[in-house]
């Protein structure tokens, strides 16, 4: 939660939750303190989730550097535990890559990601002597000749689309061909090519993927090596969703990839990128419902307005947040919203009916879940939207920053303590943020939380 005060002062509180207090009993205080005011959306988050999933990451590959995707989720205090716990960075931006240096991270630590820069961003990469450059394509590559003569630039590979949401991408990457021509180019231009990217996309269950991915790397490093190139990173991109058996399936794929292609003997710096693996399951969404339609299907499954006293109900639920603020991932992915859950005290025998989910804004594109069951809502009931960490925060928003929901952050004394144990002192690595007891008042009733069928 954003905090006024001087340069010297920290910027944020974080809730220390006590006890046995936990995070359903923070998203019960915000609620209930909305009782009597204007409800407006908000995200709580678990900090020690992310401090989980970095112990998760070290255990599991710890072979791997991770440098955070910011764009995924620019939230100070998010960039600030990750930077205390040792990751690198990827900025897409100037402000991304001000956001970054604000919190003391070293040069080599970032990566000025993307493969269309602006030559504004790559000047200024330049000026703060951040070497590191992701580029497939000749174009980029003379417009980083021009503003940034000392870059090191990490060639994108291009990945055979494994999965129906890639196939519908705008491919980006080089092929084996087009590298080659790019080191030439670069030979030309006096540009250090130091290394290789590719990325797999996280719906990828395909293990020859991965496979194929690695060898043609190696094929880059041998190609970039004739030409005089020295070689020290190899970027195995993004693509992990957070959940722990993915992480356990891309460990157990590209593990002995990497031992027979590129061995420890070599001396080379494997990177990742993990963006949604730390924030996503963070963040929870809640969001009120302000407007209410009913409306009847008929036998093809299609809502239609005359309600008769055979007709099953259809409910069409407005909220105060829609695809133009925290959920506006839906407009590039129809399936990075989470189904939600009813935050209200809900009997097993409740019947659940076919509802539908809409943004405020009465726009026809503003439709947030096209099909879920839920219980019988009201106006003023809310939803909670779990795995909200990289979808909505993530986001840019088409109102401005100022209309971005407010962010409660907690965690737990376990996962304090466990912050501790990987080194992180406040008082030496976290200056922006303080520790303060959560206070839950203790006449908040109860709220149980349904799950949808």
């Amino acid at each position: 939660m954003s905090m006024k005060g001087t340069p010297d002062e920290p910027r944020f509180s974080v809730e220390l939750l006590e006890g046995s207090a936990a995070l359903q009993d923070v998203i019960d205080k915000h609620i209930h303190d909305q009782t009597l005011a204007p409800k407006s959306a908000f995200f709580v988050a678990d900090l020690g989730e992310i401090v989980w999933q970095q112990v998760r990451w070290r255990t599991k590959m710890d072979q791997i550097r991770p440098f955070y995707t910011v764009k995924s989720n620019s939230s100070p205090v998010v960039v600030e535990i990750l930077a205390a716990l040792g990751t690198g960075f990827v900025c897409s931006n100037k402000h991304e890559l001000d956001l970054v240096k604000d919190f003391g991270i070293p040069s080599q630590d970032i990566i000025l990601g993307g493969t269309c820069k602006q030559l504004s961003h790559i000047k200024y990469a330049a000026k703060h002597n951040i070497p590191l450059l992701v580029c497939d394509n000749e174009a980029e590559l003379r417009k980083i000749a021009r503003c940034h003569p000392k870059a090191k630039v990490l060639l994108l590979l291009t990945s055979e689309s494994c999965c129906n949401r890639e196939e519908t991408a705008i491919p980006f990457g080089s092929t084996l061909k087009d590298c080659r021509h790019l080191l030439k180019c670069a030979r030309e231009l006096s540009l250090h090519v130091t290394g290789v990217k590719f990325n797999i996309p996280s719906c990828c269950q395909d293990a020859q993927v991965f496979s194929r991915a690695v060898s043609d790397a190696r094929c880059v490093f041998d190609m970039a090596e004739e030409l005089g190139f020295e070689m020290s990173i190899l970027d195995v991109g993004g693509g992990f969703d957070g959940s722990e058996a993915q992480l356990d399936e891309v460990n157990q794929t590209l593990k002995p990839m990497l031992d027979m292609y590129f061995p420890l003997s070599t001396g080379l710096t494997i990177i990742a990128e993990p963006g949604a693996y730390y924030v996503s399951s963070a963040f929870m969404l809640a969001v009120n419902i302000i407007a209410k339609k009913t409306v009847a299907r008929d036998f093809s499954g299609q809502p239609h307005n005359a309600l008769s006293a055979n007709d099953e109900p259809e409910f069409l639920y407005y909220m105060n947040d829609g695809v133009y603020g925290s959920f506006a991932s839906k407009l590039l992915c129809e399936d990075s919203i989470s189904m939600p859950l009813a935050h209200k005290e809900v009997s097993a025998e409740e019947p659940l009916f076919s509802s539908s989910l809409w943004g405020p804004s009465s726009d026809d594109l503003d439709q947030v879940v096209e099909r879920c069951l839920l219980p019988e809502l009201s106006v003023g009931d809310w939803l909670l939207f779990s795995k909200a960490g990289a979808s909505g925060l993530g986001a840019t928003f088409s109102n401005g920053e100022e209309h971005k929901p407010p962010v409660f952050y907690s965690i737990t004394e376990r996962d304090w303590q466990e912050l501790h144990n990987c080194g992180v002192m406040l008082d030496v690595r976290m200056k922006n943020f303080s520790l303060v007891p959560c206070c839950l008042q203790p006449n908040i009733s109860e709220a149980s939380v349904s799950t949808p069928a």
